[in-house]
């Protein structure tokens, strides 16, 4: 499934209503370049889960935990782009908490799939020169993976 996002305040609601989708177990693999909008989408993840605390990029930290407000999962919030190998990855024991949170890695591709035989590869492209208002378009790829999510865009209801 493709969506086209011109703003941030549409990347934010992207990830809102992918929040309807999700469940704890759920693995949210991000890729994209710098400023493609993976933290506005997981912003809006966090919002449409009801997660308590301002969730901002994780960069320094690596890793953050939000708890729910609501009574639902968790959001897991990872940035493994310093990290540089498998190594490293298992010393966060994403795996401890994958089964009652829902996780979203940023730069995680080619580092965190062994966690899950099901899980959402998201990629976020910029394409420069956008609409004549100065915003960038963003292409948002979104492919199941796995039995969960097998037809991604009959979930989203499409």
């Amino acid at each position: 499934m493709t969506v086209e996002v011109t703003t941030a305040e549409g990347m934010h609601a992207l990830g809102t209503g992918l929040a309807g989708l999700l469940r704890a177990g759920d693995l949210l693999v991000l890729s994209g370049g710098l400023g493609a909008g993976k933290t506005t989408l997981t912003r809006g993840i966090g919002e449409g889960l009801g997660v308590r605390g301002a969730v901002t990029s994780p960069t320094f930290v690596v890793a953050r935990v939000h708890p729910s407000t609501v009574g639902g999962p968790a959001l897991v919030h990872v940035d493994a782009y310093r990290l540089t190998d498998m190594a490293e990855v298992d010393d966060l024991d994403l795996d401890a908490s994958l089964e009652e949170s829902v996780t979203v890695v940023e730069w995680g591709a080619g580092k965190v799939e062994g966690l899950s035989q099901s899980r959402l590869e998201i990629t976020l492209t910029r394409s420069h020169g956008g609409p004549s208002d100065g915003d960038e378009v963003r292409t948002v790829d979104i492919r199941g993976i796995g039995d969960r999510w097998a037809d991604v865009s009959h979930l989203w209801g499409g």
